[in-house]
């Protein structure tokens, strides 16, 4: 399919309306089976559940055009299943898994002139999101939603290669964990969004969040998971109930471990720990891995060995092997690559 005449290496990271999205609708007990539309508008009563009481939740995936011409995306299989927890923990009907990834497919194949071209820099960003719809005035549960995918081509996270993250550890506590014991939910960041800002106006890129029991180790930040590289190679990520389960981390554990041999620990992690690593990136959907330059912990700063200048050499091949696996110039463990057409 010829696509749309886009200067797709100058592309930045924002909404860029599409012709088509995917929309269904929950009532009376069931989801119907939705439908493509070419409709961007969503119009809701004032008293809508998602306004009055902020019952929703989204994802985020990406789709890519590989070296051959296919078009594929990235394990929308996870997707599905976090925004499942998500919705349990938010009391909302969860769209069924199957039909989340067949309705990914479906959005996606119909906005192909939409899909950037393999080396341009450039991907497809998938946004599904639910939310709850009919008017409520007391607090409960709404009885009707919505669920929609959006897609918008989307250029690099960081304009012009590597940025240097500076992040501070937070006074603040996140207001609301991303989960409670086994239940995970995913991703509603608007609980991040005062934190975050007053991060920026302090002169940093983001919060480093530590437990707040003790407030002795580390767990996130506002909207991404962390990484670490020992002085001899180790993969690090931090375990906590209360962290996101990140789907670019957990793949990039399985990258580390399979692909490039590394040992791989998930466990606690000490903020005493951190001046002990020779790496820390940040990883995620959007930009899947930003190297981590220092970290001021109230007056006191902790510098990476790599991280200000460019990626440190273990975080490089990471990010190399894991974006090669997506964009399918290395081969893919099962299941992880849904070819789309």
């Amino acid at each position: 399919m010829e696509k749309k005449n886009i200067d797709w290496g100058n592309l930045s990271f924002q909404y860029t309306r599409t012709d088509y999205r995917f929309v269904a609708h929950y009532k009376d007990g069931k989801w119907d089976d939705g439908e493509i539309i070419t409709d961007s508008d969503v119009v809701l009563s004032e008293c809508a559940c998602v306004f009055q009481y902020a019952q929703t939740c989204f994802e985020g995936l990406k789709a890519y055009t590989t070296e051959d011409g296919r078009i594929v995306c990235f394990r929308p299989d996870l997707n599905a299943e976090r925004m499942r927890d998500t919705c349990i923990r938010l009391h909302m009907p969860p769209f069924p898994e199957d039909k989340f990834v067949e309705a990914v497919k479906a959005v996606v194949k119909a906005n192909a002139a939409w899909v950037p071209p393999f080396g341009s820099g450039a991907t497809l960003y998938i946004r599904p999101f639910l939310m709850g719809t009919n008017p409520v005035i007391g607090v409960q549960p709404a009885t009707e939603y919505e669920f929609r995918i959006l897609v918008t081509p989307v250029g690099p996270y960081f304009k012009g290669g590597v940025k240097p993250i500076s992040i501070r550890v937070s006074d603040y506590d996140r207001a609301a964990p991303q989960g409670t014991g086994h239940i995970k939910a995913g991703l509603n960041y608007a609980m991040s969004l005062y934190n975050i800002m007053d991060a920026h106006a302090c002169g940093y890129d983001e919060n480093m969040y530590l437990d707040p029991k003790t407030r002795t180790t580390v767990e996130e930040t506002g909207g991404a998971n962390f990484i670490f590289i020992t002085k001899d190679g180790k993969l690090v990520t931090p375990k906590s109930e209360s962290i996101l389960p990140s789907i670019t981390r957990r793949s990039l554990m399985v990258v580390a471990e399979k692909y490039l041999n590394m040992p791989v620990e998930h466990r606690p992690v000490l903020l005493s720990e951190l001046e002990d690593f020779a790496e820390c990136g940040l990883c995620g959907t959007a930009a899947v891995i930003s190297p981590v330059g220092k970290v001021n912990d109230h007056g006191k700063e902790i510098a990476f060995p790599s991280g200000m200048n460019d990626m440190g050499p273990y975080t490089k091949k990471l990010y190399e092997t894991l974006t090669g696996i997506q964009m399918g110039r290395i081969e893919a463990p099962e299941g992880w690559i849904v070819e789309i057409c």
